[in-house]
């Protein structure tokens, strides 16, 4: 099975809500990989997690992710 990163997330608080929600809508998100050294998150590049989700889930995982990704972002919440 291919999987496709839909989109980069820079705070890992974010990220982990963000896969706990495409969870929950029916998505099969990969976990997002460490550095290769424990606790060191973003050892290898700066642009922050990956969200990655197979193929042929990507471009409804984008579409939700561009939402939640959005009301995240409001004022308030």
């Amino acid at each position: 099975m291919d999987f496709i990163t839909v989109g980069q997330v820079r705070d890992e608080g974010v990220a982990r809500v963000v896969l706990v929600a495409l969870r929950a809508h029916g998505f099969h998100p990969l976990e997002p990989r460490n550095g290769g050294l424990p606790g060191v998150p973003n050892l290898f590049g700066a642009e922050g997690v990956g969200i990655e989700v197979p193929e042929d889930e990507a471009a409804d995982a984008t579409l939700l992710l561009e939402e939640l990704l959005k009301d995240m972002d409001r004022p308030g919440t």
